[in-house]
């Protein structure tokens, strides 16, 4: 069986942020043994599966990634939007629009230290539609 649920996340400031407790949310009870997938419907944002213990690690990302991809690079044509915005595009193709996790027991099958990353690449991204797909 395949069931689907589209949600908006509420607006998240630019960064790296666990939200694993919001996908779960908007899901509700999973199968006993399936996949969810999950996709960002944004083209300057993106999903990934990372590190849920210490805070230092979104921190660092987020460093990382602008010393890669930083502002204002004086070869960019697509500008109209502001500076922080195609570096949001290529950072978001760098990481992503989607994850897939196991269901085990009616509980994703992360690893000890894993969850759901939103990577909010805009300096004001709004609320993030994502489309969850479980796949039982």
């Amino acid at each position: 069986m395949i069931t689907q649920k589209e949600f908006q996340l509420s607006p998240f400031p630019r960064g790296y942020h666990i939200i694993t407790r919001e996908v779960l949310q908007a899901v509700g009870e999973l199968p006993q043994v399936g996949f969810l997938h999950l996709f960002i419907k944004h083209t300057s944002a993106g999903l990934c599966i990372n590190e849920n213990a210490d805070p230092s690690v979104l921190t660092d990302f987020e460093s990382i990634f602008n010393k890669i991809v930083p502002e204002n690079m004086p070869f960019l044509t697509h500008t109209i939007e502001g500076p922080d915005d195609m570096p949001a595009h290529i950072k978001a193709a760098m990481v992503g629009s989607s994850v897939m996790i196991p269901i085990t027991n009616g509980r994703l099958n992360f690893g000890t230290w894993q969850g759901i990353y939103l990577c909010e690449f805009r300096n004001r991204g709004g609320g993030r539609k994502l489309v969850a797909t479980i796949y039982s």
